[in-house]
């Protein structure tokens, strides 16, 4: 499967000049939204990282995702392993399960995004889980920008990686972008202006 190749026909993978969910800036930008629009496509997806995880031997009882991006995306996983599906989303600038969501002690979780840059939103979820007696069995994603070690990949692990090192992360492709700060990005010193089309703009 060519993900990358995906992403493109979806008008996902976005050239240009943009700000992260991290502040930094980047030349380019995966959209997931535009992938998942399309059903179909969101389920040849989900079943090809379901197919990675339980070839892995993990066993799992629910998959929680961080909204608003990986709402779609866990919910896939979940139909594709046949388990429960969940979210977390963010409130008064935190992570929390709303909704009437429970979580039972040692029920196995897997926490599931769209995208994992450095896995922060995902441990944020990650500590919910915890804290509410889960267990955290492994991390997953459609896409790895390249920051943090996915099962199968030759990418090795950057120190900004907020990932678990010892939990298996799971996703379908790396993208390795040129990412910047915003004092030495060098479209901004050529005279352009950065957008933020993620969800967080």
């Amino acid at each position: 499967m060519n993900v990358e190749e995906i992403y493109k026909n979806a008008g996902a993978l976005l050239e240009g000049h943009f700000i992260l969910s991290s502040g930094n800036h980047s030349n380019r930008y995966l959209q997931s939204a535009k992938v998942l629009e399309n059903p179909k496509t969101a389920s040849l997806l989900a079943d090809a990282l379901a197919k990675e995880i339980t070839s892995a031997g993990i066993e799992v009882d629910t998959v929680c995702a961080p909204a608003l991006g990986g709402v779609i995306a866990g919910y896939e996983l979940a139909r594709a392993l046949d388990v429960r599906s969940i979210f977390a989303e963010r409130k008064d600038n935190a992570m929390s399960l709303r909704r009437g969501f429970e979580i039972q002690k040692g029920e196995k979780i897997i926490i599931c995004e769209d995208i994992i840059t450095t896995g922060g939103s995902a441990m944020e979820v990650a500590k919910i889980i915890t804290e509410l007696g889960g267990i955290v069995v492994a991390f997953a994603a459609l896409a790895n920008r390249g920051f943090c070690h996915r099962q199968n990949s030759d990418v090795l692990r950057k120190d900004n990686c907020k990932l678990l090192k010892d939990t298996p992360f799971f996703a379908l492709a790396d993208f390795e972008f040129e990412m910047y700060e915003p004092s030495e990005c060098p479209m901004c010193k050529a005279g352009s202006t950065a957008i933020k089309p993620g969800s967080r703009a």
